[in-house]
């Protein structure tokens, strides 16, 4: 083991497969969140919202809403207090969220349980990430952090079956009791089996205005500004995508029964983008692949809009939804990570605060410009792939600007 930190690694720390098993649960948290949660928005359609069903997509942005508000503080209060106790705050959250969305018999309750829910997700979502930091340095923390989104990817295709199985044999409710068990196991195994990895030496005061300070400073930098952007406009493909995909299979597709299986495909074959973004990204660098996964974007966005505005519907409407969303899933893998490291590149002086800002704005960003889209959701894909070709364009148009901006300082 390699130290990130000028000192050893703290005792009784697990064995690395435990360790990373340990790591992917917490993020799956965030996955396990939002995938098993698609089978029941019919369910919930009907009991809280008849009158209003695109309103139930809420369950998954206001979710994310949350995620991306706590983000902005998590890290750096892990930096104050140590990973362990925010890590255990944020599981209080999210089951204390989880619980309250059990009891809830309006729309409005379960979505501020959603968003309480989030809050908490936004602990492991960082903390995981600095835990990895402190253990690790180099490659070495790459290939751990390789390991563990792995393990990680095995969440998004197996939860929404999971899901299913649940609301088939307990109702919706039963969803919700599932992620306070979940979230509590992983508490306890994390309590358990992970000392503390922030010695206190290495622990730095929590400043409000050290925040605004790090905002301030990173806005005014116009590369992470717009890499920041074009990850929100990317993120929110993403959020559309999974707030209207299960009424898409549903009704559009007549599916729903087969939408857990399709859903896991795209997702396992999805995530083998980053292995092979992590195979070209040294050849060709960060940019060119951002910039050529969202020409492919943008072209299967025009042709999928153009194919179902033209009223292509059965088995055909289903193939070019499929295509299109297994393209959208796999360019995820090929751009959110590589602006994430454009964005960071200037911030090495301010690296752990950089990096919750970073996805906390991008989050926040993303979740309202993805809202209007699935509101709009009129029991057909248009909506969905219109918007996300306005978005690719938008991402595009914005790394078109921020490569103009490094030419010049270049010269």
């Amino acid at each position: 083991m390699t130290p990130a930190h000028d000192t050893v690694a703290p005792d009784g720390l697990p064995g690395r497969a435990e360790l990373i098993a340990l790591l992917a649960m917490l993020f799956a948290t965030i996955a396990f969140s939002i995938d098993a949660m698609l089978p029941a928005l019919p369910e919930l359609t009907a009991a809280l919202s008849p009158e209003a069903p695109n309103k139930v997509q809420l369950v998954v942005t206001m979710f994310m809403l949350g995620m991306g508000l706590g983000t902005f503080f998590t890290g750096p209060l892990s930096d104050t207090f140590g990973r362990k106790p925010i890590v255990l705050v944020g599981a209080v959250l999210y089951i204390a969220g989880a619980l309250m969305a059990t009891q809830a018999e309006t729309l409005e309750v379960l979505l501020a349980a959603r968003l309480l829910q989030g809050l908490g997700a936004a602990g492991p979502r960082v903390v995981a990430i600095a835990i990895v930091r402190d253990l690790y340095s180099g490659r070495a923390m790459a290939q751990i952090m390789s390991f563990v989104m792995m393990v990680f990817t095995l969440v998004p295709a197996l939860a929404p079956s999971i899901g299913a199985v649940l609301i088939a044999a307990a109702g919706w409710h039963s969803v919700f009791y599932a992620f306070a068990l979940f979230s509590a196991v992983g508490a306890i195994w994390f309590t358990l089996r992970l000392p503390e990895t922030l010695p206190e030496t290495h622990r730095r005061p929590f400043r409000l205005n050290a925040l605004g300070a790090a905002i301030r400073e990173m806005m005014a930098h116009p590369v992470v500004r717009l890499s920041i952007l074009a990850q929100a406009f990317i993120f929110a493909m993403l959020i559309a995508t999974i707030s209207t995909i299960q009424p898409i299979y549903e009704t559009a597709l007549g599916r729903a029964d087969s939408f857990p299986l399709w859903f896991g495909l795209t997702a396992i074959i999805g995530a083998s983008s980053s292995y092979l973004n992590a195979r070209l990204v040294m050849r060709l660098g960060m940019r060119s692949l951002v910039t050529t996964m969202l020409w492919v974007q943008i072209a299967a966005s025009a042709v999928a809009t153009a194919l179902i505005a033209s009223g292509v519907s059965g088995t055909g409407l289903f193939v070019v939804f499929i295509i299109w969303q297994l393209l959208l899933f796999y360019q995820m893998g090929m751009t959110i990570g590589n602006l994430n490291a454009i964005g960071m590149e200037p911030m090495g002086h301010i690296a752990g605060m950089a990096a919750s800002i970073i996805g906390a704005v991008s989050t926040v960003i993303a979740v309202v410009l993805a809202v209007p889209v699935g509101l709009l959701f009129d029991g057909t894909p248009l909506p969905l792939v219109a918007g996300a070709f306005l978005f690719a364009i938008c991402a595009q148009l914005t790394m078109a600007r921020l490569r103009r901006i490094e030419q010049a300082v270049e010269a």
